[in-house]
């Protein structure tokens, strides 16, 4: 039975495989009627309360408070910023019907919320003193991608926090910049154990209608980078777009500047291709809702003693949010086998043998170690081994990610690091020419410039051979 259970492909064999098992199995998710909507099970929404909690509060530390705007846009405020319109229209799912009367417009289900909730922006803001404007919204989000979806990473529905700020001055918006960046990168490196690349994107890449993107970057261990949460400026683009003005200190009427930024239900994916191995889901434990689960062995001749003293364990340690699987009709091995499937952070044994030395045996997910431990220091140990997961998952997928970047300065070298399924680093001229050039000739695209960046001088654009201007990651992408 366990066998049936697990995970039958091995990682670096055949990765695509071996996620989709991953996810499955595990109890993540499933797949549902509709092509590229999945089902989000109790564990893997759990996840995803957790970063909407952790994002939340530092949200509203910040003054940002949360809305809830219509899933549903009509065709005629959608087409109002035409950038806009242009880089989502072939994503975008149409209500025509309602029951068999044709609508008189048809209403776009939201591929993304700027043009329903600036058109409310126009009418609520009239002066210097109803701004700032900072609002959020959690909610659920459809772009019919046409490309093979993949659970979390592609999917046509998913979840995500989406923020849309106001300001009188491009210098207020832009400070938000480092607030929200920071608030993101302390999710994915203190929750999730995922390091990135943060950088602007090109405007090539940039989301639409933006004046420009920050977005992190992170690499998968199929060799391919993903883009992670991300920021976007758009300056007076949509205030003038949409005719949001305001009447300043002065009595002048100016435009205002607008934020957009947003994490989404995809970094569930990249945590489980990042961190996951042969035998299922690993979890980091600030991320998962349970620590720890304890497996008492049973004996007949044992069984009260050894389920007195595990429910004793259990109380003491409640704060880790324990599982305490007595679970009758499964061998101890099969739910050891479960439970390491499910990611679970660490597993607790305890059988007759552990009850004479006053102790338990522990074994961690992330190394799959087991050792002894007595009852007297089992908190300390449990409070120490929990961090030392979080900190040793982090380090093994920073180790990964720099692992995998290489610095080019020609072509040839560039094509044969991604060929070898590495993120490359190299020096560029500006030209979207080139840029497109590159993505024809490797099959790697732009991915962000560092915001920092290093001397270039003296360097060539790996592409046209001119003077470079920045370095840039390139590499092939979701």
């Amino acid at each position: 039975m366990a066998k049936e259970q697990g995970i039958t492909v091995k990682k670096d064999q055949d990765f695509s495989e071996w996620y989709t098992q991953v996810i499955i199995k595990s109890d993540l998710a499933d797949y549902s009627p509709v092509s590229g909507c999945i089902i989000f099970k109790p564990s893997s929404y759990s996840l995803w309360e957790k970063i909407k909690e952790e994002a939340d509060k530092r949200f509203k530390r910040l003054g940002i408070k949360n809305v809830y705007f219509p899933l549903l846009i009509p065709e005629s405020l959608l087409k109002k910023e035409s950038a806009h319109i242009k880089g989502f229209s072939p994503e975008v799912a149409w209500v025509t019907h309602a029951g068999d009367t044709k609508l008189e417009e048809k209403l776009a289900i939201r591929p993304t919320s700027e043009t329903i909730m600036y058109e409310a922006f126009a009418r609520w803001i009239r002066s210097w003193r109803d701004l700032p404007l900072r609002l959020n919204q959690f909610n659920n989000i459809i772009r019919w991608e046409f490309k093979h979806p993949v659970p979390f990473l592609r999917t046509r529905e998913f979840l995500w926090n989406e923020g849309h700020t106001v300001f009188s001055t491009k210098e207020e918006a832009e400070k938000e910049k480092y607030q929200i960046i920071n608030i993101y990168r302390e999710i994915l490196e203190d929750y999730m154990a995922l390091p990135s690349l943060l950088g602007k994107k090109t405007d090539k890449e940039k989301f639409a209608g933006a004046e420009y993107t920050i977005s992190f970057e992170l690499y998968l261990p199929n060799g391919r980078a993903i883009q992670g949460p991300d920021f976007h400026h758009d300056g007076q683009i949509f205030a003038k777009a949409f005719n949001i003005k305001f009447l300043d200190k002065d009595g002048k009427v100016n435009y205002p500047y607008q934020n957009t930024w947003a994490i989404t239900t995809r970094m569930i994916g990249v945590m489980v291709a990042i961190h996951s191995d042969d035998k299922g889901l690993v979890l980091p434990p600030k991320l998962a809702e349970n620590k720890l689960v304890i497996i008492p062995i049973l004996f007949d001749d044992t069984k009260q003693k050894v389920l007195k003293v595990t429910n004793e364990i259990y109380k003491k340690l409640e704060k880790f949010s324990p599982i305490l699987d007595d679970r009758e009709g499964y061998t101890p091995g099969w739910k050891f086998n479960e439970w390491e499937l499910k990611g679970m952070p660490i597993r607790i044994e305890i059988g007759p043998r552990d009850l004479k030395e006053k102790s338990v045996t522990i074994l961690r997910r992330d190394t799959l170690k087991k050792e002894k431990v007595k009852l007297s220091n089992l908190n300390k140990y449990i409070e120490k081994t929990l961090e030392d997961i979080q900190s040793n998952l982090y380090r093994k997928a920073e180790k990964l990610l720099k692992d995998n970047i290489t610095a080019v300065d020609t072509l040839d070298k560039f094509k044969k690091a991604i060929d070898s399924k590495k993120i490359v680093f190299a020096p560029w001229c500006e030209s979207v020419k080139c840029e497109e050039s590159i993505k024809e000739k490797t099959s790697a695209k732009a991915l962000n410039m560092p915001l920092k960046q290093p001397n270039i001088k003296g360097k060539k654009c790996v592409s046209c051979g001119k003077e470079a201007k920045l370095m840039l990651y390139f590499g092939k992408s979701y």
